[in-house]
């Protein structure tokens, strides 16, 4: 791909963006509905990128044009485009990631920020994360929760030290120190990236006090809520998980819609991966190191709900 065919609107320099320490790429592919969501929370930010690079990943809905008219008007904004491709998978996100994230290197920035094209958040979202690396050198990714219309995080289930996909800020050393993303066809890019993060010593951590509207539901764009299910199983078993630790999903999500077959689905998913000997996505390390960390959480989870009853027979 030659420099013509891939460059939309080079951004200029703006003196005004030098004091910001941070840069954010966004893969978008097909965002035409929800991008100018995204593109007028970024415009709003009280702290501005040195650069947002917005990889149009073969586009074809018009989100490139949508990109233009804002990058005429803010010169910190880029967008740079990838050929068309038919298939769509995560692996393809990653390059169109490494893509951007090749427009930036020689800039002098402290902090890189994934995120996705199909949010929408307030005005002091990024200097509020940005705050929260102040004094805390190990802290190595930031992030908030998502909410998808009512829903979001149910933090009894999910760790304060998970950080979603749809918005994940790094320090500089820790990106590059876990080696960037890899390109997993089959999902998990985020998830495979903070554990690794975690595994090299570095901390990470989701912040509740703020949080980012995601408007499109998760695995709509290919899937059916079923099947979806079932893909999160597999990708459960490729990416490492624990037995006992999707059998506890299994029964925590039977409660969640579809009632029952959604927690059925999901263990299904899992154990057919695992009938298949499906390959894994992840190395032995990070498998091992991922085990750990949820037989731990189970532990803490029985061991809370334990104490909880004795206090409860005890006030009785």
């Amino acid at each position: 791909m030659n420099q013509s065919e891939q460059t939309w609107a080079k951004p200029r320099v703006d003196q005004s963006a030098a004091s910001a320490a941070y840069v954010v790429i966004s893969p978008a592919r097909n965002e035409a509905a929800f991008i100018e969501l995204t593109l007028k929370s970024m415009a709003s930010q009280t702290m501005k990128p040195l650069r947002w690079v917005i990889v149009s990943d073969g586009s074809t809905d018009g989100t490139d044009e949508i990109v233009q008219e804002y990058a005429r008007v803010h010169s910190w904004i880029e967008l740079i485009r990838m050929p068309e491709r038919k298939e769509r998978h995560f692996a393809g996100k990653v390059l169109a990631f490494n893509a951007g994230k090749e427009r930036v290197q020689t800039l002098g920035y402290e902090f890189i920020a994934s995120l996705d094209a199909d949010l929408s958040f307030e005005a002091d979202y990024f200097e509020f994360l940005l705050g929260k690396f102040s004094g805390q050198p190990r802290l190595g990714l930031v992030g908030t929760p998502f909410k998808e219309g009512n829903v979001s995080y149910d933090y009894r289930f999910v760790s304060i030290e998970h950080v979603s996909g749809a918005c994940q800020l790094f320090r500089r050393q820790c990106f590059e120190e876990i080696g960037g993303y890899k390109p997993v066809k089959g999902g998990g890019i985020d998830l495979v990236a903070v554990l690794t993060a975690r595994m090299k010593g570095w901390q990470t951590r989701t912040f509740p006090e703020k949080s980012i509207f995601h408007h499109r539901n998760m695995g709509s764009a290919k899937h059916g809520l079923l099947a979806t299910k079932f893909k999160d199983g597999e990708k459960d078993y490729t990416l490492g998980g624990h037995p006992g630790w999707e059998i506890f999903r299994w029964f925590y999500q039977m409660s969640k819609r579809p009632y029952i077959v959604g927690g059925c689905a999901l263990v299904a998913g899992y154990f057919w991966s695992m009938l298949r000997r499906s390959q894994r996505s992840v190395s032995p390390e990070l498998m091992a190191f991922r085990r750990r960390e949820q037989l731990a959480r189970l532990r803490k989870f029985f061991l809370r709900r334990r104490t909880g009853e004795a206090m409860s027979s005890a006030g009785a």
